[in-house]
């Protein structure tokens, strides 16, 4: 299964995005990916993907919890509603209405919008190993990337020294140029990518020669990342404020770690709960007995009751993972417990279960 994308990523607003500023976003995206104005299963996605996005950062409760857990907020019980989302609040009611109101309505209507206002930089990916007690328990690890900063020597801008970027003639700085055409709903317009400045609203004739023209530079540094208690193989810790520049004054992204858990000896994990074996003998089966058990927190003692049988689970309780929301809450511990058969004895051993087996009534 594709990872899912940043939300702020998908609606292409920075994450101290107002309200209004997400319902804008989503507006321009759906109508855009609608199935009936984009019947293309491209389309479709990103229209289910941006209905998604919407439906958690309109939400102040569910924003909170992806801005400090990001998608592991939601990878038990989802995010509510119909495949993931929720089309009956936070608006969205609103949104269609005005939606299917440009669509069916006689026409569509759209404004110019430019495109060389402030834009969130991209996020940035790497990832991370930690052992099995590590993600358990939480650690600090440091990882080391390539950062890229804006240039002392051109400000950022890309131009020479004495140089200016120009204006974009065929869009006139707005990143953007509108076609239209002729549809089943009538004329419809379409807001593309200008092919002249590439969406930038602005062309360097003159490059800096540090740059290249890109106003970053790009160094090497060491970031320090803390990985919470109870995190599991394949989720991402959120760095604010790591991943790409912005643009024209934007926010940086973004630094998203995906954790990667290495394999315990001993323990096995589903969830918050943790389950392994503990050998027992014999004797202690049959006569039960304390017995030493390994957990996650070190060894505890047990009370094996008389005529224990193999295969016999017991549950440690809060001996598991903590929640990863939630450290204070912990999972389970089960332990499945194996009677060991000695397969080498001596004279007098053999010779005691002997004994055993006659006072049992049975024939050797």
């Amino acid at each position: 299964m594709a990872e899912k994308r940043d939300y702020y990523e998908v609606l292409g607003v920075a994450k101290d995005a107002s309200d209004a500023d997400l319902k804008k976003a989503y507006r321009q995206l759906a109508k855009k990916y609608h199935p009936d104005v984009n019947p293309s299963e491209e389309a479709a996605e990103k229209f289910k993907e941006a209905s998604e996005a919407y439906s958690i950062l309109s939400d102040p409760d569910k924003r909170r919890q992806y801005d400090q857990f990001g998608h592991a907020a939601f990878a038990n019980g989802g995010a509510g509603g119909f495949g993931g989302f929720d089309f009956t609040g936070s608006g969205m009611g609103d949104i269609f209405g005005d939606l299917f109101g440009d669509l069916f309505g006689g026409g569509t209507r759209y404004s110019q919008r430019a495109n060389n206002g402030p834009m969130r930089g991209a996020n940035v990916r790497t990832s991370v190993n930690v052992s099995f007690e590590e993600a358990v328990f939480g650690c600090e690890k440091e990882i080391e990337l390539n950062f890229r900063e804006m240039c002392e020597t051109c400000h950022g801008t890309g131009a020479k020294e004495g140089t200016q970027p120009e204006t974009c003639s065929r869009c006139n700085g707005t990143g953007r140029v509108i076609q239209t055409q002729q549809s089943i709903f009538g004329m419809m317009q379409t807001e593309t990518v200008c092919p002249e400045c590439r969406g930038q609203g602005r062309i360097i004739r003159e490059k800096c020669p540090e740059c290249h023209g890109s106003g970053y530079k790009t160094k090497r540094i060491k970031i320090k990342v803390q990985i919470p208690a109870g995190i599991d193989n394949g989720m991402s810790v959120r760095v604010r404020d790591k991943g790409e520049p912005g643009t024209n004054g934007g926010a940086r992204g973004d630094l998203l770690v995906e954790v990667r858990v290495s394999r315990h000896p001993l323990f096995q994990r589903n969830d918050t709960d943790l389950y392994s074996t503990a050998a027992v003998s014999f004797a202690k089966a049959a006569l039960g007995g304390k017995i030493q058990i390994k957990t996650i927190d070190g060894d505890v003692e047990y009370e094996v009751k008389a005529g224990t049988e193999t295969d016999t689970r017991i549950r440690l309780r809060g001996k598991g993972v903590p929640a990863v929301n939630n450290p204070k809450r912990r999972g389970d511990h089960y332990v499945t417990l194996v009677v060991q058969v000695p397969k080498k004895m001596n004279r007098a051993q053999k010779e005691a279960l002997k004994k055993y087996a006659e006072a049992m009534g049975e024939t050797l």
